[in-house]
């Protein structure tokens, strides 16, 4: 298992550039099943996540080109769908979630797939009904293999309809708009995800052939077509990296500009880490993050404590919450930090308590930061990173504190974020990538 040491206190100066949005990586690169003809994607992240997947699609007859860095190409005219039921993908399923968004377009070219539990992080439950009901209102039935305790999916033909989510999930919304594209009919999802990630599939399907409109919208309708042919697509910046690298300027920077970040894809991401007092400007498509003193954490229109909530986009995506909370610590003033989302993401509080935070942790969901103003340097300490995004949290406070610490289980870092110890070592950070 490999480890970071992390030698506190070095500032950060330069530029950096954020990697493809691993999300829309996910998603882009299962929807290449749909169709035999090639589908070329650009600006693909080197991350273990993506990797993964790509290697899973191997696996099953996919043919993967690597034409330049970060660019494929991906065919699936050849795919052995009786691997597909073997215990040894089943097995690897259950080690990727991403696997589930194979879920959705095996279904729609084939009208069958095999479902194992996924991995992932782990930060509480993480269901799956929203995909399983979408897919039973197209016209799949489900099969329990108690053996191997997976679902076997399958429908002899997919019929377009009217359906409301349960929930507005990313994961759901893509597998079942996936699904959905050549099912015969008209399908309308309303209280679907309309995050870019969903919008940027929906763009990438349509190029290949498919008729979706409502996009960005949560309600999208999707007319069926018989076939998808080849296409060409570009993946976003990844905003998440985006935002994590706006909470490392904040804690460590003395000016760091974040380059080409499609800054009208990142919401309200910006205005989130401006609640907490970090100035922000926009040059062109470029954030610039100016070297502070001090920033002060705002309070709500009539004088009450500030609140950084999650919400379905447009609303706040929890994956940034680690890191606004971590920002929080060396603020002026107090935050209330409510992850709605997802149970157990919180936890990694304990870490930062540890290193001399002052953060109460309410609850599974809740934690009030009370920020040390910098007058109070957090120290040094030997952690482990629960999930990705817990951990590029963990990364940042371990820049800023005093001494060395040490973050264990790095593979979750790694799941999300490509090479980052060497770009943030080229602005000026001391990370060690060690094996134990």
């Amino acid at each position: 298992m490999e480890s970071f040491i992390i030698e506190g206190g070095h500032p950060l100066k330069g530029t950096i550039t954020p990697q493809g949005a691993k999300n829309e990586a996910l998603e882009v690169i299962c929807a290449t099943i749909l169709t035999s003809d090639p589908v070329r994607i650009k600006n693909i992240p080197d991350i273990l996540d993506v990797n993964n997947l790509i290697l899973l699609l191997k696996e099953i007859g996919v043919k993967v080109t690597k034409n330049a860095e970060n660019d494929m190409t991906f065919q699936a005219d050849e795919l052995d769908l009786n691997y597909l039921q073997s215990a040894e993908f089943v097995k690897k399923c259950s080690q990727l979630r991403g696997s589930v968004l194979m879920i959705g377009p095996l279904l729609g070219r084939f009208g069958k797939a095999t479902v194992a539990k996924p991995g992932g992080d782990k930060i509480g439950r993480r269901r799956l009904d929203t995909h399983f009901l979408g897919f039973k209102n197209l016209g799949a039935h489900f099969v329990h293999d108690d053996e191997r305790n997976v679902f076997e999916i399958q429908a002899e033909k997919l019929k377009g309809c009217y359906m409301l989510l349960d929930e507005a999930s990313v994961t759901g919304t893509a597998n079942i708009i996936m699904a959905a594209v050549r099912a015969e009919g008209t399908t309308t999802i309303y209280n679907a995800a309309c995050e870019p990630y969903i919008q940027q599939l929906c763009h990438l399907l349509n190029a290949m052939g498919a008729n979706i409109s409502g996009i960005g919208s949560n309600l999208i309708t999707i007319v069926g077509v018989k076939n998808l042919h080849g296409a060409d697509h570009k993946i976003l910046p990844d905003m998440i990296e985006v935002g994590s690298f706006i909470g490392m300027a904040a804690m460590v920077g003395e000016g760091i500009r974040i380059k080409d970040v499609s800054v009208k894809d990142l919401g309200i991401i910006p205005e989130a880490f401006r609640r907490l007092g970090v100035k922000i400007d926009i040059e062109g498509d470029d954030l610039v993050v100016p070297k502070q003193e001090s920033y002060v954490i705002d309070s709500f229109i009539d004088g009450t404590i500030m609140t950084l909530a999650d919400a379905p986009w447009p609303g706040l995506t929890p994956d940034l919450l680690s890191v606004l909370l971590v920002v929080a610590t060396q603020a002026r003033g107090t935050v209330l930090i409510h992850q709605k989302m997802f149970e157990s993401r919180l936890f990694f509080v304990d870490k930062l308590i540890d290193m001399g935070a002052q953060i109460i942790l309410c609850d599974p969901h809740r934690a009030v930061v009370v920020g040390h103003d910098r007058k109070i340097t957090l120290r040094a300490g030997r952690m482990t990173s629960p999930d990705i995004r817990a951990g590029i949290a963990l990364l940042i406070a371990a820049m800023s504190a005093n001494g060395t610490s040490k973050i264990a289980n790095i593979a979750q870092i790694d799941r999300g974020y490509q090479n980052i110890e060497k770009r943030l070592n080229q602005l000026g950070a001391k990370i060690t990538r060690v094996n134990d």
